[in-house]
């Protein structure tokens, strides 16, 4: 069996909706419930005889040590995470909690269960973290995609938080030798996601006639990717990748905030036009500017593409179409 943490949450639902389709092995989804955390993301699967949910925060390493014992997984994939900058922001203290205490234990934890296992045992198991290209930092225009070697130059209480425990990840490998895994992606897109994130905001708030807001000028540039593309990557790399590696995931698709907004605003008008017959990109309002609101991120993804032959199905508009209907269906 495997064990997810932040199972509940928009990334690790639908990596547990993704493997009960495609395996018929236990999984253990332990998640505390935070604000951006839903069970209703799981409905479909909460009778599933593969499937169990505990209620546990992954700070309290000893309950976790236990829960792990107990289990006996093959893999532990850590999702838990704080993950809005916005909120990074306003109160930096839980993401230190969350993102850097939360992965410490559960690595204590790990290694725990690991140290107690057969040679055969120790070979198999894999405690993956996923975690972000926020990491690396903003880039400029002319600056070359960060690769898995860059140097890590994170500047929201986020980033910070999630490159320590990137750190904290690579240490108790090299140190104590657990067989860790490190995933850097880009942004996600899909189903289930809090309504705080860009996407679900702007597709909400276009259907309840709300202003669309963008940040500054609408430049900031990232990187998209859907969702069950990159749940398809995880599940590549806790199979074939080698301990101690890192592989980024990405959509090598490049969109600054504006064209992703103008882009969902095209999608609504063909598929639910307003009765006025007006176009929701008349709702776009551009805000003040968020704190040190960084530029661009990229990912060179060669490593991963390389090494697995994965790439991602969806394009970007294949998947926002997607996305666009699920919370139409939703609605």
């Amino acid at each position: 069996m495997i064990i997810v943490t932040g199972g509940a949450g928009f990334i690790g639902s639908n990596f547990i909706l993704r493997w009960l389709e495609k395996f018929d092995e236990d999984i253990l989804n332990i998640d505390n419930l935070s604000y951006a955390a839903d069970l209703n993301n799981l409905k479909d699967i909460e009778h599933n005889l593969n499937y169990s949910f505990k209620k546990l925060n992954i700070q309290n390493q000893d309950e976790i040590t236990t829960l792990i014992l107990e289990s006996k997984p093959r893999a532990i994939l850590n999702f838990a995470a704080e993950s809005h900058v916005d909120r990074s922001i306003e109160g930096p203290e839980n993401f230190i909690h969350s993102n850097i205490v939360g992965t410490y234990s559960l690595l204590e934890a790990s290694l725990q269960y690991w140290n107690s296992l057969g040679e055969k045992e120790k070979d198999n198991f894999r405690f993956f973290h996923i975690s972000t290209d926020e990491v690396f930092g903003s880039l400029n225009m002319s600056d070359e995609k960060s690769t898995e070697e860059s140097p890590y130059r994170p500047n929201s209480p986020y980033s910070a938080s999630k490159a320590a425990s990137d750190h904290l990840v690579r240490a108790w490998h090299h140190t104590f030798e657990l067989p860790t895994l490190i995933s850097n992606c880009t942004n996600n897109y899909g189903p289930h996601q809090h309504q705080e994130k860009l996407i679900p905001l702007i597709i909400t708030n276009a259907l309840e006639n709300k202003n669309l807001p963008i940040y500054g000028d609408g430049k900031n540039i990232r990187d998209w990717l859907y969702v069950e593309d990159h749940c398809e990557a995880i599940i590549k790399i806790l199979e074939n990748g080698n301990p101690g590696e890192t592989y980024n995931i990405g959509g090598s698709c490049e969109k600054n905030n504006l064209e992703v907004v103008s882009e969902i605003c095209k999608i609504l008008d063909s598929i639910k036009p307003k009765q006025d017959g007006s176009s929701y990109k008349e709702q776009i309002e551009f805000v003040k500017d968020r704190p040190g609101h960084d530029f661009r991120y990229s990912l060179d993804t060669s490593k991963i593409k390389k090494d697995f032959n994965w790439k991602p199905k969806e394009s970007f508009s294949s998947g926002l179409e997607k996305t666009v209907q699920w919370y139409l269906d939703k609605a």
